[in-house]
């Protein structure tokens, strides 16, 4: 797996990578978040309460720095976090009428988790490289 990512990583060049993994990190993270809104709406729609949808996405926000900062080692944590979404995304899907908002969840959180990942790896050595030439 190692020789692959480094192959990928002179075909493509990290600046590159890290762009598309960057995008990746984003554009699920967004889906992520508007998900857990939903979800927590559904949760207590009659109420009017915001406690579901504080529970499912502060989680989430409290990345939010990391995020803006493009810090590897707090994409790397949110990776880790992705993976309590997915498992929630697929104990929703065996739920009767909850399959597809289900599917939809856990396929967004792999995509978090394999762009966090991705961006972690490939920032982190785009960093390292620069460092060394400096």
């Amino acid at each position: 797996m190692r020789a692959a990512l480094e192959r990928l990583e002179n075909a493509k060049g990290l600046d590159t990578l890290t762009t598309r993994m960057r995008r990746l990190v984003l554009g699920s993270y967004a889906a992520l978040v508007a998900l857990m809104v939903y979800r927590g709406l559904l949760i207590d729609s009659d109420s009017g309460t915001w406690m579901p949808i504080v529970a499912f996405v502060l989680p989430l926000v409290l990345f939010l720095p990391s995020l803006i900062g493009q810090r590897p080692r707090g994409h790397a944590w949110l990776a880790f976090v992705s993976l309590l979404y997915f498992a929630q995304g697929v104990m929703v899907a065996t739920l009767p009428g909850q399959g597809l908002r289900g599917l939809a969840e856990a396929l967004v959180a792999l995509a978090l988790f394999a762009g966090c990942t991705g961006y972690a790896r490939f920032r982190s050595r785009q960093q390292r490289t620069a460092e060394r030439s400096s």
